[in-house]
């Protein structure tokens, strides 16, 4: 972090009673007596100047203990200075075995109740505010638990930052509440997440394509989910509803991404409890009408309202049935919970909305962030009855209402490519998935290929790659069609479409073979209309293809649609061409495959053995 500068605003009103209460940084420490517990205030309005001279008089203050979330410039190199902290850097977790450091392990959005009711003792609350006007400040940037950590303490200390944003809805503090003011510099600590790299890129982009106009966010602490903002430029109507904001958030407001006019309510309003940025972010809260601050149990308190609620979450490591940790990394404490299990849980339960999980697929030593059973530091933060969807830079996934078999089958498939197989392995030992489960897919899902097409009849329909976790779509549709259907695809009356059969028509490796699913429905409720898959003869470089379509969507152009992208998926691919067996009596079939006017055919027995070239597609976007 770093620390901006603005021009000092002067004191409107005339109200001059808090300076008969202002005092050096060295009086107010004075002020604080051995074996207090100390709030902090939180992220970029860390009250730095009064918390660094307490730590530098140790002696005098032993037994002092610090109570804190996220904060910026803590020295923590005296054992004089207790930590109770819900969050742990990497400084702060470095001492967590030394015992100078305890980490809560809970939702933020839980402490302003604690406070209240003195289950969490505060003796004294130190924070940062802007210049008091007519009676009052603001906490600026730095709200969340604040206003009860300073109706439960005996003493209030505020550093007065006349850089600080005036910002607007509940952030602002009686002058009466305030026992001592310390004038600081006018600085304002700044925060830019640093680039995420390519892995935290394709995430992100995963993430953006399943987040739909309209949708109410929450952006969660952690680089990725930040990062999925500059991918919502094309998105319409947005709103915020989160514990932080950052820059990015602002660019989406000032290009009417952002509008807010869909929230179910603070319609217009991005509301949020901390913010985190530069300059240019502050400047822009300073008085805004646009952004509400509030303390964070509100904040929370707020999300019952919203409909389409999409909550992002940064987590370290997933096991195979779902469940997932935000607080240890390596094996060891860091990072923490912050208010995350809350807003995923609203998304969740919102109408329309979408919680999602982001992970990478490996952890920062190489392992993987998959595993059979989270070990013995990595706490369950959000537990696998909760989570929806899951993001890797290999895909995403949805989770709820599968089977522990569909969810270690999907969430090895998003895992790093080289640990598909082991974790395959582990999945079978631990009773998971049977010992005959095949996966075949080595590379990334990619979502660029999915299309939504529009059918004759105004109809629109999502065309995708399929996973191996869509066996059971496929199934459906298998038993959905008419039995002559049925009978022209797989050239016998078949009966059933098994489990195993089904899979190999899903998992397909995405370069020698591929297989497109149309669906219709939401995300998490999609239901199949039709199919098609094409498997490459390495001899002859042409590949066999075929498509299944449900009665009631035949004629609609869903055929042409499938055989269209596949063909364009297939000649980007190096693929020669199509061979396909029609029965002479399919007639629908066979237009569909000689459109183009260019395949070769020869009949036989009631059979058109065809030849069809694959072509590129100019605009395979635009469908019809």
């Amino acid at each position: 972090m770093s620390t901006t500068t603005a021009d000092t605003r002067t004191t409107a009103g005339g109200d001059e009673d808090w300076r008969g209460r202002l005092v050096s940084a060295d009086q107010a420490v004075a002020a604080i007596a051995p074996g207090s517990n100390v709030y902090v205030g939180s992220a970029c309005g860390t009250p730095r100047t009064v918390v660094r001279l307490l730590e530098e008089v140790p002696y005098e203050h032993r037994g002092t203990r610090l109570v804190h979330f996220l904060t910026d410039g803590l020295a923590v190199d005296g054992a004089s200075l207790e930590h109770r902290s819900l969050f742990l850097g990497r400084s702060l977790s470095d001492l967590v075995p030394e015992g100078m450091v305890e980490y809560v392990p809970m939702s933020l959005t839980d402490v302003p109740d604690l406070l209240r009711a003195g289950t969490v003792r505060i003796d004294v609350a130190v924070v940062q505010v802007t210049p008091p006007v007519d009676g009052r400040c603001s906490l600026g940037v730095s709200v969340d638990a604040a206003p009860s950590a300073i109706a439960a303490a005996r003493t209030v200390i505020a550093e007065v930052n006349p850089a600080m944003p005036w910002t607007s809805g509940s952030s602002e503090v009686a002058v009466s509440d305030i026992d001592y003011f310390v004038e600081v510099a006018p600085e304002v600590v700044t925060y830019e997440h640093p680039g995420v790299g390519d892995v935290g890129e394709r995430i992100a982009r995963y993430v953006a394509r399943i987040i739909d106009d309209g949708a109410t966010l929450h952006i969660g602490f952690g680089r990725v989910p930040t990062a999925v903002l500059p991918h919502l430029t094309e998105r319409r109507d947005l709103g915020v509803h989160s514990d932080v904001v950052t820059d990015p958030v602002l660019d989406l407001v000032e290009a009417g991404v952002i509008t807010g006019a869909r929230k179910g309510t603070d319609t217009g309003k991005v509301v949020t409890s901390l913010a985190m940025g530069t300059r240019r972010l502050y400047d822009a809260l300073d008085h805004s009408t646009v952004f509400e601050f509030r303390p964070i149990d509100e904040v929370q308190a707020g999300l019952a309202d919203q409909q389409g609620l999409v909550s992002v979450t940064q987590a370290f490591r997933v096991d195979l049935t779902g469940q997932v940790c935000l607080d240890a990394l390596g094996g060891r404490l860091y990072g923490g919970l912050a208010a995350e299990p809350d807003f995923h849980r609203a998304a969740s339960l919102s109408p329309g909305g979408k919680a999602i999980v982001a992970v990478a697929s490996r952890q920062p030593d190489g392992t993987s962030a998959f595993t059979g059973r989270l070990g013995p530091a990595e706490a369950v933060g959000i537990p696998r009855h909760e989570v929806r969807w899951v993001a890797t830079e290999f895909g995403v996934t949805y989770l709820h209402g599968h089977s522990l078999r569909e969810r270690a089958v999907a969430l090895v498939e998003i895992a790093h490519p080289d640990d598909r197989e082991s974790l395959l392995a582990e999945a079978v030992s631990l009773g998971l998935v049977p010992k005959d489960q095949k996966l075949r897919s080595k590379a990334p899902y990619p979502g660029e290929e999915e299309r939504e097409v529009t059918l004759k009849d105004g109809t629109r329909v999502l065309v995708r790659p399929t996973h191996t976790g869509d066996a059971a779509l496929l199934q459906d549709l298998f038993y959905r069609m008419d039995p002559e259907d049925v009978r022209t695809r797989f050239f016998r009356n078949l009966q059933s479409l098994t489990r195993n059969a089904a899979e190999h028509l899903c998992s397909v490796g995405y370069d020698q073979e591929m297989a497109l699913l149309a669906v219709i429905g939401g995300r998490e409720s999609e239901q199949a209309v039709g199919s098609g898959q094409y498997y490459v003869d390495s001899s002859t470089g042409l590949a066999d293809v075929a498509y299944m379509v449900h009665s009631a969507w035949q004629g609609k152009g869903l055929g042409s649609a499938l055989h269209r992208l596949l063909s364009d998926y297939a000649a980007r691919h190096g693929v020669r061409g199509f061979t396909a067996d029609v029965l002479v009596e399919n007639a629908t079939m066979a237009h569909v495959l000689m459109a183009g006017g260019d395949a070769s055919v020869h009949t036989s027995s009631g059979i058109h053995e065809m030849v069809i070239p694959v072509h590129r597609v100019e605009d395979e976007r635009a469908g019809s």
